[in-house]
């Protein structure tokens, strides 16, 4: 058996040892000099499983796909100076989607920040608009120090004190609030060090799980609202598949007066939901508006991709806006009016005992449009060409059951929310910030954390933007991505006000005529082209017909089409 070695430097080893004490055991490593004493910490503990990604944005959404499905905080390592800032795109949106990140960042001593050091820059508290928690770190004492050795010693207690203490508390909060948090750490050379021993133990300080709950007088004042209204409306942002317990859903699912609206990205399904929102209400008229308002809106989960449904609450705003979560609640439609600080399970539990069925048609109106609404969906789908819109409705009739599906942002996740998917499918997508960068690596990171079949489903822009991502040597070989290229940002079509000039195709719609294919071969992804329905259908089933290595299925869709015949499917319903 291979003999375990360590840094020398004794504030690596505290932050090792400290990981593991947590049970943080993925990290995700990116090249350089001044992290040394960090990789060669992690690396040589064999209870870590490490991985290495070269470019720091894509190794930071990679670990950002980690975390989101172990719910545990993955480390990331990187060295000094605009490595650091690569991190940023992935730790906002892991600020806003609620997951654990713990940054490591490596750095020069403070006495070496702007003097004219190489990657050197100022990273304390870099990421202070958008992290739960920084720790700066003290360097440890140098020999060169010109005082005696007991003054030496004492300075060394400190600074380890102070070290230990800032590490347990950032690494706490990543844990008990699930998000990034960011830990610099200093390092003197020699980095490159190594003993047979550790030369100092830590302290754990242990995570304190705080447990919220409702008083009594407030769950009274909120049951006595809930079972005098007549007009419910229970809207599901972004959801964890199987987080809620499916006897709520059923209850809801019961109340005649409650209507339940998902979306693709909040993993609930039920008969009797709303889960196609922008196709109900898109053409509603303004007395039905008012007939859909709510008295009570009661809303959890994550960010909302519906524009649609935003605009509704906000112009027919309900008298009654509750929010539950443990972390935090946005005033999105501008009439919060209750923020409860629990687990949905736990508040469910507490007030739907006490909830009472309120008999009369508010849900089994909206159904049956709903039921309309699907019938008119199939309609127009069934005499449509071959555009983004038919793609879409033909791939989610043949990706087979239970995979994960990781979704590009953009126009690919409010295409998704046209249709109604399978229920066995678990639904992601980075709507924390809502950025199309990053995509590739989180679901790549997602693939590699359980070894679940997955598919990223992805536009051409988003794809391009995060091509790195596939540099790296542990992507599953179950792993496949479906790239519809429209040749641009198709999205910015269908927007007011556009035109066919250069100068909207060019710095709008930003026209390209890229391929995957020589990234394919460079990245050694198995890759497959097709322009039409029929081959579009055998291209499905050839990607689902082995598992022998990673592969990318490219549909080419018409350019200038897919905007008319998107605006032409929300017309169908007026």
């Amino acid at each position: 058996m291979k003999k375990r070695l360590y840094s020398k430097i004794p504030l690596s080893q505290t932050i090792v040892a400290l990981c593991e004490a947590k049970g943080i055991h993925h990290i995700v490593i990116s090249p350089g000099s001044r992290n040394a004493p960090l990789t060669i910490g992690f690396t040589e503990n064999p209870d870590m499983q490490c991985y290495s990604i070269v470019d720091e944005r894509c190794a930071a959404f990679f670990a950002l796909g980690i975390a989101q499905q172990i719910k545990k905080p993955v480390a990331l390592v990187c060295t000094s100076g605009s490595a650091l800032l690569n991190y940023y795109p992935a730790i906002s949106e892991a600020f806003y989607s609620d997951i654990p990140l713990v940054v490591l960042s490596a750095d020069r001593p403070i006495e070496r920040i702007d003097i004219g050091d190489g990657q050197t820059i100022r990273q304390k508290n870099v990421f202070e608009n958008h992290i739960l928690y920084s720790a700066n770190l003290y360097s440890e004492i140098v020999p060169e120090t010109q005082v005696d050795d007991l003054k030496v010693k004492q300075k060394q207690h400190e600074a380890q004190k102070h070290n230990e203490r800032e590490i347990n508390l950032a690494l706490n909060v990543s844990i008990e609030k699930n998000g990034p948090v960011h830990i610099n750490v200093p390092f003197y050379e020699p980095l490159y060090d190594i003993i047979e021993e550790p030369t100092i133990s830590p302290k754990n300080i242990p995570v304190e799980y705080i447990e919220h709950r409702i008083s009594d007088t407030l769950r009274s004042n909120m049951v006595s609202e809930w079972n005098k209204a007549t007009r419910k409306i229970v809207l599901i942002g972004v959801n964890s598949p199987d987080s809620i317990d499916q006897r709520w859903i059923d209850h809801f699912a019961k109340d005649p007066s409650v209507l339940v609206l998902t979306e693709t990205t909040s993993n609930i399904h039920h008969a009797s939901h709303i889960n196609c929102i922008d196709q109900l209400i898109t053409s509603l008229s303004k007395e039905e508006f008012r007939a859909l308002q709510p008295e009570i809106l009661l809303t959890f989960g994550g960010m909302v991709v519906s524009k649609r449904i935003k605009a509704f609450f906000r112009n027919y705003q309900p008298a009654v806006h509750w929010h539950v979560d443990e972390k935090k609640a946005y005033d999105t439609y501008f009439c919060l009016t209750e923020h409860i600080k629990m687990d949905p399970n736990s508040f469910f539990s507490d007030f739907l005992p006490n909830a009472e069925i309120v008999k009369n048609t508010y849900k089994s109106s909206w159904i049956s449009i709903r039921d309309q609404r699907r019938v008119g969906h199939a309609e127009y789908l069934e005499n449509v060409d071959f555009t983004d819109l038919k793609v879409f409705e033909t791939i989610f009739d043949l990706i087979p059951d239970h995979q994960i599906i990781q979704l590009s942002n953009s126009s690919t996740v409010r295409y998704a929310q046209l249709f109604s998917l399978n229920a066995t499918f678990k639904v992601y997508c980075n709507r924390g910030t809502s950025g199309i960068d990053g995509s590739v690596s989180t679901a790549i990171g997602a693939a590699v954390a359980y070894g679940v079949p997955t598919t990223l489903i992805t536009g051409d822009l988003s794809f391009f933007y995060d091509s790195n991502g596939l540099w790296n040597d542990v992507i599953p070989r179950n792993f496949k991505i479906i790239l519809i290229n429209n040749s641009g940002g198709g999205i910015f079509r269908i927007l007011p006000g556009k035109s066919e000039s250069d100068n909207f195709s060019t710095y709008f719609e930003t026209k390209h005529n890229l391929t995957a294919e020589q990234l394919c071969s460079m990245f050694q992804v198995k890759y497959t082209s097709v322009t039409e329905i029929n081959g579009l259908v055998n291209g499905m089933k050839n990607l689902y017909s082995s598992n022998d290595a990673p592969q990318l299925l490219e549909i080419f869709t018409p350019r200038k089409v897919n905007d008319s015949v998107l605006i032409g499917y929300f017309k169908h319903f007026v």
